[in-house]
C-alpha cells in the first residue's frame, strides 16, 4: 500500500470510526504524517482530556495511551501496538510505591506520567518533565517522594527549596547521552545550542543551554536566534523540528533510539481502526485513583 493510499484509507476510517490520532513526537515520520495531534506527554494528556471524538488512536508507548484512558473514560482508546511499553515504566510497581511511601513516614508521591495506571493509582499527584517543578511546589509537604526517574528527580530538587527523594528509575535512551559525547558535537558545531531533556545525567544538564521537555524544544528551536542545534533527546523528535524550522540545523545525538517509540508503524494504525484492535482497558478502582492523581496535576499546570 502507497503512503496515499494509507493517508486516504486512515482518513475514511477516522470518519467512519470519529476519531483522532494523537502521537508523540518520538513517533516514526509515517506516523508523525498521520497525526491530528503531535505534542510531549503534558500536551496529549490535555488533548486526550479535551477531545470530543468517540474514538482515541494513540501512538506512543503503553502508559501514555493508559493516561488518555482515565481522561476519556468513555471514550474508545486503542494502542495500534499494544506491546510498545517503557522501560522506565517498569522499574516501580504499585507494591513498591506503598513501600517506598511507609520507608518514608508516609511523605507525598509526586509521579512521573511514565508510570503505568497501578503506580498512578498510589500517588497523590502525577506531573510531566514539562512541570515537575511546578508540580513539587504544589504539594503541602516540605519533603517529596518523586518517582521513578532519579534524574528527573535530581534536576526537580535542583530548582525547589523542597526536599526531593527519588526512586532509583531511569530512562535508558536518555541516559545514554554522556557528557564525552556532547562535548565531541560542541567542537564539530560551535556554534550550535544543545538543548537537553532533564530525564538526561546531570553532568549533561549542566552542558545545556536549555532543559526542558520535548515540547518546550519545539519552542525553542522556533523562538531561538541559533541556526544550529544539537538535540539531546530521543531522535523522533527531529523529524518535527526539521519539518517545523527548514531554516534550521539540528544534530541528532548518537543512539537516541527507543525501540518501543519505534513499533507502531503506519500499517498498524490502518489495522487498528479497521478492526478496532488494542483498546485500553484498565480497572475501575485503579482507574479512579489513578484519574485523580492525573486531574490534580492538570488543575495546577
Amino acid at each position: 500500500m502507497s503512503n496515499e493510499e494509507i493517508t486516504e484509507r486512515v482518513a475514511r476510517l477516522k470518519h467512519e470510526r470519529d476519531a483522532i490520532i494523537l502521537a508523540h513526537n518520538y513517533q516514526i515520520p509515517e506516523v508523525q504524517d498521520l497525526a491530528d495531534f503531535l505534542g510531549d506527554s503534558l500536551d496529549l494528556s490535555r488533548r486526550a482530556a479535551a477531545t470530543e471524538a468517540d474514538v482515541i488512536v494513540f501512538c506512543g508507548v503503553h502508559f501514555m495511551a493508559q493516561t488518555a484512558k482515565l481522561l476519556s473514560p468513555d471514550k474508545t482508546v486503542l494502542m495500534p501496538d499494544p506491546e510498545a511499553g517503557c522501560p522506565l515504566a517498569d522499574t516501580i510497581t504499585a507494591e513498591q510505591v506503598r513501600e517506598f511511601k511507609a520507608e518514608h513516614g508516609g511523605a507525598p508521591v509526586v509521579t512521573y506520567v511514565n508510570t503505568t495506571a497501578e503506580v498512578k493509582a498510589e500517588s497523590d499527584i502525577c506531573c510531566t518533565s514539562a512541570n515537575a517543578v511546578d508540580i513539587v511546589e504544589s504539594v503541602d509537604a516540605e519533603t517529596v517522594l518523586f518517582v521513578p526517574d532519579s534524574n528527573l528527580a535530581d534536576w526537580t530538587d535542583r530548582h525547589t527549596e523542597k526536599t526531593v527523594i527519588a526512586w532509583g528509575g531511569y530512562c535508558p535512551t536518555h541516559v545514554r547521552i554522556s557528557a564525552e559525547t556532547i562535548r565531541d558535537m560542541r567542537r564539530q558545531h560551535p556554534d550550535a545550542a544543545f538543548i537537553v531533556h532533564p530525564e538526561a545525567p546531570r553532568e549533561v544538564l549542566d552542558m545545556a543551554d536549555e532543559v526542558t521537555s520535548t515540547g518546550g524544544m519545539v519552542t525553542f528551536a522556533r523562538e531561538t536566534d541559533a541556526q544550529e542545534i544539537i538535540v539531546g533527546t530521543e531522535e523522533g523528535l527531529v523529524y518535527r523540528l526539521r519539518n517545523e524550522n527548514p531554516d534550521k540545523t539540528f544534530y541528532i545525538v548518537p543512539h537516541t533510539i527507543c525501540p518501543d517509540m519505534k513499533k507502531t508503524t503506519a500499517a498498524k494504525i490502518v489495522a487498528s481502526l479497521e478492526s478496532m484492535q488494542y483498546p485500553v482497558e484498565i480497572a475501575p478502582d485503579v482507574a479512579e485513583r489513578a484519574r485523580r492523581a492525573v486531574e490534580r496535576m492538570l488543575e495546577v499546570s
